[in-house]
């Protein structure tokens, strides 16, 4: 997990960027709040598409991409 945690200003800034789980032998993103996309980090490090599952997306929008369906 990454968070913002602090002020800007008077506000109190608190959110989770990235949120990733392992599961299995999968790699289970839940929640990917950059800009690149935490996914494409992981392909470029070496990670098999067939290992990333976009947890945030529907099992159906699943088949429709590159990465793993679950």
């Amino acid at each position: 997990m990454m968070f913002h945690i602090g002020w800007r200003g008077e506000r109190r800034v608190f959110g989770c960027v990235i949120y990733i789980e392992i599961k299995g032998d999968k790699i289970w993103i839940q929640r990917d709040g950059i800009e690149d996309g935490i996914a494409n980090a992981l392909i470029e490090a070496g990670v098999p598409k067939s290992d990333i599952v976009l947890g945030y997306r529907s099992p159906y929008m699943r088949q429709f991409t590159e990465l793993a369906v679950g």
